[in-house]
């Protein structure tokens, strides 16, 4: 352990020395031999992008557009100390990127918010892939967002859709082929991530055996959908219908979230809309 702490200081020393003796210049090109930066994202550096749109793979009307020279600058920060590796993650993306350099040439790259270095690739094209810091996800995306959505959304939205199927499908849906659609819940699709999405398939199968819609064709014994009415920051509303395939009986309940203390507290009504929807 002290042998390696040694060698780490020792190594710093050296960076430190070469930096002050050589300038920014080879200081830059020792970041690249040693595998800390890359050269593939030179053409921002170079003044070359002067448009990047951001547009929501889930929600086509979230789209926005980054012509601030800071802003471009700070991508490029990021993205030329991302890693290339050969595996790209096997989720899908959640943002596409794309890069105007002049008129006819466009960079496009798929991004994967939230991911961790160990599942792979969370930005690539068509011929390259990168683990790309967390820091587009804060200092990029979100200073674009003038969307006030609830605080957590992850939270709100995954536990209110739980809490329904607690009370629905643990008591009556065992046996049963159960789907759950939230593909068309425009209000929502554009704060989904990928890696929320995953984990909320687990536990949906784990406790409910139920399964996340794919394909609209998919047999089934119970169809669920959700619809989100409305949210602020601390106020989330949705209603959740449950279609049952044998006798077309629709149940439906109404979901009210208010956000205190630090907490959710979830409120769900069965049929009857409460007062205040």
């Amino acid at each position: 352990m002290i042998k390696n702490k040694n060698k780490f200081i020792l190594f710093s020393f050296i960076v430190m020395a070469t930096f002050m003796f050589t300038g920014c210049k080879n200081f830059d090109q020792i970041k690249v031999k040693i595998g800390i930066k890359n050269q593939d994202f030179e053409y921002i550096k170079q003044g070359r992008i002067k448009k990047i749109t951001i547009q929501s793979t889930r929600d086509k009307s979230f789209r926005f557009v980054v012509t601030d020279e800071v802003a471009i600058k700070d991508l490029y920060e990021i993205l030329s100390s991302a890693k290339e590796v050969d595996e790209k993650s096997t989720l899908e993306p959640d943002y596409i990127f794309e890069m105007y350099e002049g008129v006819n040439k466009i960079h496009k790259f798929s991004y994967i918010a939230g991911l961790d270095e160990k599942n792979g690739a969370n930005l690539y094209s068509d011929d390259k892939s990168y683990i790309v810091s967390k820091r587009i996800d804060n200092d990029i995306i979100k200073n674009f967002w003038n969307i006030r959505k609830p605080i957590n959304f992850e939270a709100v939205y995954y536990d209110s859709i739980i809490e329904v199927l607690d009370k629905h499908i643990k008591d009556e849906g065992k046996g049963e082929k159960i789907i759950l659609d939230i593909s068309e819940d425009n209000e929502a699709t554009k704060f989904m991530l990928s890696t929320d999405l995953e984990s909320f398939k687990e536990k949906l199968l784990k406790d409910f055996n139920t399964v996340l819609l794919k394909d609209k064709e998919t047999p089934y014994d119970k169809l669920i959908t959700v619809k989100t009415e409305g949210y602020k920051s601390t106020i989330y509303k949705s209603s959740v219908t449950i279609k049952t395939n044998l006798d077309e009986k629709e149940k439906k309940y109404y979901v009210i979230a208010k956000y205190d203390k630090g907490t959710w507290k979830i409120e769900t009504f069965e049929d009857e809309k409460p007062s205040g929807f």
